[in-house]
């Protein structure tokens, strides 16, 4: 056998785990590994992807992890390489996304405690806050085991990101192969599902065969357990309303009449008014109103079944009546194997036809709003547009800011793996880096970004790597010249007070051209098709420079509820919306 360094060793582990994808910006301490991808991993399909920034690696990794569920690996080199790669790396701990961060570190001699290297840095304290698990690679033997032991990690229970720091001078060892054996992931991880306990199960088929008004309340668990299909099948036995939460959309088709769009008309009215609410996959977060009335019920009327594979998440921010650990897809086939045995399946229900009135009513209303013609466009205007002309099979990522609130009522998500949003961390910039990610991922599918210029400018510079890579994405950037939601607070609570949140005015088309892109520019909302039309025939990455009504974005109807869960304790701040 032939002498190999840590990092082909490395490189080897990697593509015995199936990684095809490895996203990052290469430095001097990762030349063995980065070697060994092009040498050794190419003709194996593991390929290097250069990115312009290290968070944009992170976040590349994250999308493919999203789009493809297969495991993708970010990586930067020692210090401020790996620094850059903390944003990207927060929003994959946020939404639960098992990815893998690999960093070089300064030699294993001189650090830990560190001796005064240039860019030495602490990363294994500094990758613990945003990642479900890290570790040291000290020795060259350990990578195989160390490499096993990180997506064990990150694929147990709840996923989430991990990472792996390992010294330069390891990176360099080299050793016998016949050495070190590398072990089939099958024989280093469970790879079963865990099954509810069959007691509690039947209790809570008991519960939702008693009630008269239950609902579905479906988290990224459902998505991540790859459980769509048994979600929709219990639904219909049901026949009850099913509300995503907003990091879930696609879990269910948005055009089912069963399913309510997140945070919308129908989906209050059915957490308010259930009197029994199966809760899986998720918390009561934030943007799920914390679970508290008014958005729900209070807990001595309303009952709450909560099934997740994580013990912690049961019951947080919300007290239930039953819990149930367990995976969310073989939970839901338990859970309507039991229900079938109780009662038969429900084909219309009062509470469930009120909640799609109330739906369709809230639709409606988004409808006659969009329908205006008016100049500078209505930001709603430019989301039905963007809606009608890609339809049900496109990936689409979302950025930040008010753009996010006009495309939440706006738009519609049909599919699993078609939404792509740092919903968890609400970090701007990631948009682009996601939509790269996501059409390296699934290059056949329609793939857009609808974004704010604010949060466009973070990430501008992957516009080369979009350029570079040709991959087709359609960004569209709703262009107020402001950081439009904080500008709106702003506007409603300091009378008029502006601080910090108006920009100069930039032609963010020619910024697109001057990257190897195509830039259009859009003023009227008449043209808003033609160009996306022009753009999707180009064939080539493109930049929609949208202006927007500057004054119709401030104040997104929708902005006055997500502000009166953010203020929740802040009774002497005056409410915005």
């Amino acid at each position: 056998m032939a002498s190999i360094t840590g990092g082909e060793l490395l490189a080897k582990c990697l593509l015995n785990e199936g990684v095809t994808r490895v996203f990052g910006i290469p430095g001097g301490q990762m030349t063995t590994f980065i070697d060994a991808i092009v040498r050794v991993g190419q003709p194996e399909g593991l390929q290097f992807v250069m990115t312009r920034h290290e968070a944009a690696a992170a976040n590349m990794a994250d999308a493919w992890v999203r789009t493809t569920g297969d495991l993708a690996v970010c990586t930067g080199t020692i210090g401020p390489g790996a620094s850059n790669m903390i944003g990207g790396m927060e929003t994959a701990m946020a939404d639960n996304v098992p990815l893998l961060a690999i960093t070089p570190q300064i030699h294993s001699d001189r650090s830990y405690p560190f001796q005064g290297s240039q860019q030495q840095l602490d990363q294994m304290t500094l990758f613990s806050a945003v990642t479900k698990w890290n570790a040291l690679v000290n020795r060259w033997d350990r990578i195989p085991d160390l490499v096993a032991r990180a997506l064990r990690e990150a694929y147990s229970g709840k996923p989430g990101p991990v990472h792996l720091d390992i010294p330069v001078d390891v990176l360099f060892e080299t050793h016998e192969e016949d050495e070190i054996r590398i072990a089939p992931p099958e024989r280093t991880r469970n790879t079963g599902r865990i099954h509810g306990d069959p007691g509690l199960v039947a209790r809570a088929a008991g519960m939702l065969a008693e009630a008269e008004r239950p609902m579905i309340h479906a988290g990224g668990g459902v998505l991540w357990s790859e459980a769509s299909g048994e979600l929709k099948e219990l639904a219909e036995y049901m026949y009850c309303p099913v509300t995503p939460t907003v990091g879930a959309r696609g879990v269910m088709s948005e055009a089912d009449p069963l399913c309510m769009v997140p945070a919308g008309g129908g989906a209050i009215a059915a957490g308010a008014g259930a009197d029994v609410v199966l809760v899986i996959g998720c918390t009561f977060a934030e943007l799920d109103f914390w679970g508290a009335p008014p958005f729900w019920g209070t807990p001595d009327v309303q009952k709450v079944i909560h099934v997740d594979i994580d013990p912690s998440s049961i019951a947080l921010n919300r007290e239930v009546d039953l819990a149930v650990v367990g995976d969310a897809k073989a939970v839901l086939g338990q859970l309507l194997e039991a229900l079938s045995g109780i009662t038969g399946k429900v084909d219309s229900r009062e509470f469930t036809a009120n909640c799609q009135a109330v739906e369709q009513q809230a639709a409606d209303g988004v409808a006659a709003m969009s329908a205006t013609d008016a100049v500078p466009i209505h930001p709603l205007r430019l989301v039905k547009e963007v809606r009608e002309f890609f339809g049900e099979d496109a990936i689409m990522t979302v950025d930040g800011g008010n753009i996010g609130l006009w495309c939440a009522m706006g738009t519609r998500v049909y599919r699993p793996r078609s939404f792509l949003w740092a919903g968890g961390s609400g970090h701007l910039g990631a948009g682009l880096p996601l939509a790269l990610g996501a059409k390296m991922a699934a290059p056949e599918r329609p793939n857009y970004i609808m974004h704010g210029d604010g949060a466009f400018l973070f990430s501008v510079s992957e516009l080369e790597t979009a350029a570079r890579l040709e991959l087709p994405i359609i960004d569209i950037v709703a262009n107020d010249n402001a950081f439009g939601m904080i500008k709106g607070a702003q506007d409603a609570a300091f009378e008029k007070r502006y601080c910090g949140v108006d920009f100069t005015a930039i032609r963010l088309d020619k910024i697109a051209e001057a990257m190897g892109c195509l830039g259009i520019r859009v003023t009227e909302p008449g043209k808003i098709k033609p160009a996306l039309e022009q753009a999707v025939s180009s064939g080539r990455p493109a930049v929609l420079d949208v202006a927007i009504d500057c004054a119709a974005n401030l104040n997104p109807p929708t902005l006055g509820l997500i502000a009166s869960v953010w203020l929740k304790g802040c009774e002497g701040i005056a409410p915005i919306g």
